[in-house]
């Protein structure tokens, strides 16, 4: 084991000692072998050289030449090849956007460039678009027929598509193009649209108020929550901009209830996850409220007191802080200051913020500026109108100190012609000078020639024929011409007109007209409507106008006028007298109408005064208008009177947005000749007035006021057998009723106009509740008649009998007349009785709502209205309606 053990120990000693020698020499021979290497080595040989470019081919074009694709590519022959420079061609090609695909392969320095061209668009098709349609698509999108195809432009053009539903609020709007491969390399586009339902504002929180409630808050903003009652309502889908803007909305309701510290931290709206609706929130904080402490006006214009003007101020220390009274104040200075002709003056409120007493401090700074003078006026734009019928319109002149009111005046004179644009207004520019102004008239001209064929049915006409044909700035005068021809069942008429509104060119306007016209008066029995009386009017009207003021005219006027007036005489005329000449039969007709029949003449002088200064003569929001009218008729004539009446009405735009309006007006005649006879009165029937639809909704038309109510007469039905008794029929549907006029009316009217949502307002509709009351009456009682017959039957002998309170009565025929003719015993259409009612000045009140639209058809106008008090007699009417065309 010892030997082992040595032999082992032996073996490890001569291990370690070659084990050293070995690590000791192992740098030598790494030296050594180096430089083995160095010497065994070759030498590199020289890198091969880059093939140049001998030719440049191009494979697949078919529209474009080879010139022209390789005018894209920087790749020239002559150039060495490498694969970056092949790289960079294809980048060049395709960057065109008129290759969908490319390759460059190199054939020993021979090049050759594949290319597949984008196809030609041959067509866009849009489909399943309803709400938006083609004619506003179109124009946005890029692509187009005769265009190249590019997956890009399709892709900007669906987000473009979408981005314009997103406008309407329908965010679940998709897009998804398609293609259609075509001979020629040719390609149809389809958009194919799903609208998807219109994104609705679901619900508006607002977090952080604790003045005011949820509630209140929401009705200040111009998004409304999607609500059954806001069916009607286009402001119930989201729009960003309208939620900047109710952010600016809630800003101002604070600040005008003195919340100056208010602000809205964050506004965010988030698409529910079926993107259907949104959820708008906002954050606010409301703040502490303030009052007005120390309000002063500090002017530097010296015609300017100061302390008078800070004693007129509306606001006063004390008050609840109001930003809306401050704005006001700030144009009711400047204002001011234009009135005195300081043009440019600047009026800047300056604010003092007192936290501890909570107090607004507000100085209204009034900078000194020069007095202005207007320099020029100059008219543009204007290639039919003379300068001159602008001009004229202008209340202030060259020369003349600057006038803000004048200014604004001469802009709302100038809408009023009708000639130009609706948003004209006169630029101020500055002049040659700080002193000096220029107003500057860049005016539109629009078309102011009218020719209009119309069509219609009325509730009170039946069906309506129209022609018109009128110029309202002839010549570019400023002159008005024109022609109309109206028929209808029961109406026609016949109208020429010229009017020069600057007679010489000097401030006096005249005009003439000259008309016929036919009328049918008419009643009813058993809604039948039967013609009574015939009316033809034909005559002719001259007219002088003068301004007295800037808002008030005097208007003198002369018409002559020639009336005949007839009944038909195979109905209401009988031979009474037994010569063979027909004549009105009272007992046919009655004494009213048989009093008025015959031709008369009328000459009249009349004079209107008129006060005028609303926003607008067609559809007035704001402003008065009053009006004055005598009528003296006399000078040569048949027909003597005396007439006036009287119309007013004010306008104010309310609750931003609703116009309320009140509105009365009256008359009166009075008759200067006594026309004889019982029952008669000085004023004949057709010069009376009449009251009923239109005027006073509710009523049917000349349902208000005094009438004549002619009562059938019948057997009654109980009556015991062999013994007939009459019985008077009182329904309105089986008398017949007819208006007589009356010499004295008034009229009174409120009005609200309700706005609605833009949707609904972009449809031409403009609802509105009215109370109507009225009221016609003052005639002389007209001679009633009554059947001298109860009932009339026959014997067996055919003989007529006569049924009357003393007993029967037998005629029998005679010269073919039917019957003896006895003034006691007129030939009748039956017997009945005559009632006079409705002479009241009662006052008749109705309530209601209507609703005006623009519809495609035309103007249409319907009233629902109810009447709270009447008179016996009157007519009363719930519904009615008007509408007509043009084509």
């Amino acid at each position: 084991m010892r030997g082992d053990n040595n032999m082992q120990n032996g073996r490890r000693l001569a291990l370690a000692l070659l084990g050293g020698t070995m690590l000791g020499g192992m740098p030598v021979m790494a030296s050594a072998q180096d430089e083995n290497a160095e010497e065994a080595a070759p030498q590199p040989s020289a890198q091969p050289q880059a093939q140049i470019i001998q030719s440049i081919a191009i494979v697949g074009a078919e529209r474009l030449e080879p010139q022209t694709i390789l005018s894209y590519i920087t790749l020239r022959a002559g150039q060495p090849y490498s694969q970056a420079a092949a790289d960079q061609a294809l980048k060049e090609l395709y960057a065109t956007e008129l290759f969908a695909n490319a390759s460059v392969r190199n054939d020993a320095g021979n090049v050759v460039i594949n290319v597949t061209e984008n196809p030609v668009i041959n067509r866009i098709i849009l489909e399943g678009n309803k709400r938006i349609k083609n004619d506003k698509i179109v124009p946005e999108i890029k692509l187009a027929a005769r265009q190249i195809f590019t997956r890009s432009k399709v892709r900007a053009d669906v987000a473009r598509i979408i981005e314009l539903y997103k406008r309407q609020g329908r965010f679940a709007a998709t897009v998804e193009p398609k293609m259609v491969q075509l001979s020629q390399n040719r390609v149809d586009v389809i958009f194919e649209i799903s609208e998807g339902p219109k994104s609705k504002v679901r619900q508006i929180n607002v977090i952080g108020n604790d003045v005011f409630s949820d509630g209140e808050l929401r009705s200040e903003m111009v998004t409304k929550q999607a609500r059954l009652t806001s069916f009607f309502s286009s402001n119930t889908s989201y729009d960003p901009d309208r939620l900047a803007f109710d952010q600016q909305k809630l800003r101002q309701f604070y600040l005008t209830e003195g919340y100056a510290d208010f602000r809205v931290v964050s506004a965010v709206a988030e698409l529910t996850p079926d993107k259907r609706d949104f959820i708008i929130t906002y954050v606010v904080e409301e703040g502490e409220r303030y009052k007005f402490g120390d309000v002063n006006v500090e002017s530097q214009i010296r015609d300017f007191d100061s302390g008078l003007m800070t004693s007129n101020l509306a606001m006063k220390g004390g008050d609840w802080y109001n930003a809306k009274s401050v704005e006001d104040t700030v144009e009711q200075l400047t204002e001011l200051a234009g009135r005195f002709g300081y043009a440019f003056a600047d009026v800047r409120p300056n604010f003092t913020r007192n936290q501890e007493t909570l107090t607004m401090d507000v100085t209204y700074s009034i900078n000194e500026a020069p007095r202005v003078y207007v320099e020029r006026i100059d008219v543009n734009g204007n290639t039919l109108t003379q300068d001159k019928v602008l001009r004229r319109e202008f209340r202030v002149a060259e020369g003349d100190a600057f006038s803000s009111i004048g200014v604004n005046r001469s802009t709302n004179r100038i809408k009023s012609l009708g000639y130009f644009q609706e948003n004209f207004e006169i630029e101020q520019k500055e002049g040659s000078a700080p002193d000096r102004i220029i107003l500057e008239a860049n005016v539109e001209e629009q078309p102011t020639g009218e020719l209009q064929l119309s069509a219609g049915f009325s509730s009170i006409e039946s069906f309506i024929l129209s022609g018109s044909i009128r110029q309202r700035n002839f010549r570019g005068r400023g002159q008005t011409v024109g022609a109309s021809v109206n028929y209808s069942r029961y109406s026609r008429s016949f109208n020429l007109s010229f009017t020069e509104p600057y007679v010489f060119d000097r401030n006096i306007s005249a005009g003439i007209d000259i008309y016929r016209r036919d009328f049918n008066s008419f009643n009813f029995q058993n809604n039948t409507r039967n013609t009574t009386y015939e009316q033809s009017t034909t005559g002719a009207s001259l007219r002088v106008g003068v301004p007295l003021t800037e808002y008030m005219s005097l208007v003198g006027s002369y018409t002559f006028n020639y009336d005949e007036i007839g009944l038909d005489e195979g109905t209401f005329f009988r031979d009474q007298n037994g010569d063979g000449i027909p004549t009105c039969d009272p007992f046919l007709a009655g004494r009213f109408l048989c009093d008025v029949i015959g031709s008369r003449t009328s000459s009249i002088l009349g004079a209107t005064l008129a006060f005028d200064n609303t926003d607008s003569r067609f559809r007035p929001t704001r402003g008065r208008s009053v009006t004055f009218t005598t009528e003296y008729a006399g000078l040569g004539g048949s027909v003597k009177y005396l007439r006036f009446r009287g119309k007013a009405a004010q306008y104010w735009n309310v609750l931003n947005g609703f116009i309320f309006s009140l509105s009365a007006e009256g008359g009166v005649i009075n008759g200067l000749q006594d026309r004889g006879g019982v029952g008669v009165d000085d004023v004949i029937l057709t010069d009376r007035f009449f009251l009923g639809e239109p005027q006073i909704r509710g009523f049917d038309i000349r349902g208000v006021g005094p009438r004549v109510l002619r009562q059938r007469i019948v057997e009654d039905p109980d009556s015991p057998e062999g013994d007939p008794q009459p019985l008077v029929l009182t329904d309105r549907n089986q008398v017949s009723d007819d208006a007589i006029g009356g010499k004295a009316y008034y009229l009174g009217r409120a009005e609200l106009e309700i706005p609605l949502g833009s949707g609904v307002r972009e449809l031409g509709l403009r609802p509105s509740i009215f109370i109507d009351a009225g009221a016609l009456f003052n005639v002389t009682r007209p001679e009633l008649l009554s059947s001298p017959f109860l009932l009339q039957t026959a014997d067996a002998d055919g003989n007529l009998q006569y049924v009357r309170p003393d007993g029967v009565v037998t005629i029998e025929p005679n010269d073919g007349m039917g019957t003896d003719y006895d003034p006691d015993l007129a030939v009748n259409p039956g017997a009945f009785q005559e009632v006079f009612l409705g002479d009241s000045a009662k006052p008749r009140i109705t309530i209601g709502a209507g609703v005006n639209w623009n519809s495609p058809f035309g103007p249409f106008r319907i009233d629902f209205a109810h009447a709270i008090t009447k008179v016996d007699g009157d007519d009363t009417k719930k519904f009615s309606f008007n509408v007509g065309t043009q084509f």
